[in-house]
């Protein structure tokens, strides 16, 4: 039996939507199909690619200042995180799902960086997404399409 989770966060658009790379979890349309069929490495090289680009956009976007602050929100709202992944990972999995619960940043452990300060969170996660998506999508054309 696998160890490995999935990283879906219950908001697929590759199954819904027909969409190559999902809104929610990032993955690719044919990774979300035969995600059951794969090995745990498989699942961890496709967990870890969503975690590099995850981090590299995120941490230009939030600082996270108390790792246990966010832990602990994560716990009080039952939201799954895997631990051998980066923190950004883990947040943004968590404001997709749940930024709708979260009253301040502050609650969280996290604060925006000076760049993005003053600005909405729902207007720095939407930017955040778009450039997720665009690097992904670069990703799979250079290496997955014919």
């Amino acid at each position: 039996m696998s160890q490995v989770k999935t990283p879906c966060i219950g908001i697929c658009s590759t199954t819904s939507l027909g969409d190559k790379i999902c809104r929610g979890c990032k993955r690719f349309n044919f990774e979300v199909i035969r995600w059951n069929s794969y090995s745990d490495q498989e699942k961890m090289a496709v967990f870890r690619r969503i975690d590099l680009f995850t981090e590299l956009i995120l941490q230009d976007k939030f600082h996270i200042y108390s790792l246990s602050r966010l832990e602990d929100v994560m716990h009080d709202f039952r939201y799954f995180y895997h631990p051998e992944l980066s923190p950004y990972c883990w947040l943004h999995g968590l404001l997709q799902k749940y930024a709708y619960r979260i009253k301040s940043l502050d609650e969280i452990g996290v604060q925006l960086t000076a760049a993005y300060r003053g600005r909405e969170l729902g207007a720095v996660m939407q930017e955040a997404n778009e450039e997720l998506h665009r690097l992904s999508e670069a990703h799979f054309e250079r290496y997955f399409q014919p």
